[in-house]
């Protein structure tokens, strides 16, 4: 999945505008988001298949008004928004009949990023993290209804990107910090100051388990992600 960005939000109302291809099971969508809305096109973006429009009643006048963090967890797609609330929307086979089936709503900050994995239908597997502009983490199950498994504290620092990996949270924070979480507990594995100024995103290779970094320190890193089969603890070792 790809995910574009040109425009941050600011006091003005003028807010970043985000471009994901979403990969479900049966359907690849490509997702846009801006301040009017969010709309969803087949993958070649040919046919604009929904629109959604953001509704900014509630928003101040000084707050800006957009969706940010878009990711696909089986057939449903979850954009997150300004107000904190993560719309999820019921994705169909094939055709335009999508349907926002759910908004969840336990962030009270602006939504930063979303990132997601399947589930391997193990009952009790996380397969979805939320993150916000506090630096919470709220961790989910996804299904016809999204049940909340457990909610990761922030700590003053806004959490710009998340990522999962085997049941793992890697997220990295505005103070240079990735720190690695158990999905399922939110106990902390490991703690890594790893840039100098904030993250700007993570990315994850999760076939060979390498976990990238980018800081506005201009640094780029490598990490290697491994469970230790001693205690089963997710271990960090630097690449580059």
């Amino acid at each position: 999945m790809v995910a574009a960005d040109s425009e941050r939000p600011n006091a003005t109302g003028v807010s970043e505008l985000l471009i994901h291809w979403c990969v479900l099971p049966f359907r690849v969508l490509l997702v846009l988001t801006s301040h009017r809305g969010i709309q969803m096109y087949e993958s070649d973006g040919s046919v604009m298949v929904y629109w959604h429009a953001l509704d900014a009643g509630d928003a101040s006048l000084v707050q800006a008004v957009f969706a940010r963090g878009i990711a696909a967890s089986g057939h449903y797609i979850c954009v997150g928004t300004w107000s904190g609330r993560v719309l999820v929307f019921d994705i169909p086979t094939k055709g335009p009949n999508i349907v926002l089936s759910e908004e969840l709503a336990r962030h009270q900050t602006p939504i930063s990023d979303i990132a997601t994995e399947p589930a391997q239908g193990q009952d009790c597997m996380a397969d979805t993290v939320t993150a916000d502009d506090s630096g919470l983490l709220c961790v989910w199950r996804s299904g016809p209804k999204f049940k909340l498994l457990t909610q990761i504290p922030g700590f003053g620092v806004p959490c710009s990107s998340v990522q999962l990996w085997q049941g793992t949270v890697a997220a990295g924070y505005g103070n240079g910090q990735v720190r690695l979480y158990e999905a399922s507990t939110g106990s902390i594995h490991v703690q890594i100051d790893a840039h100098a100024r904030a993250i700007c995103a993570l990315d994850l290779a999760p076939e060979v388990g390498k976990l990238l970094s980018a800081a506005e320190d201009t640094f780029i890193h490598i990490w290697k992600l491994s469970r230790s089969p001693e205690d089963g603890c997710i271990e960090a070792a630097p690449l580059l």
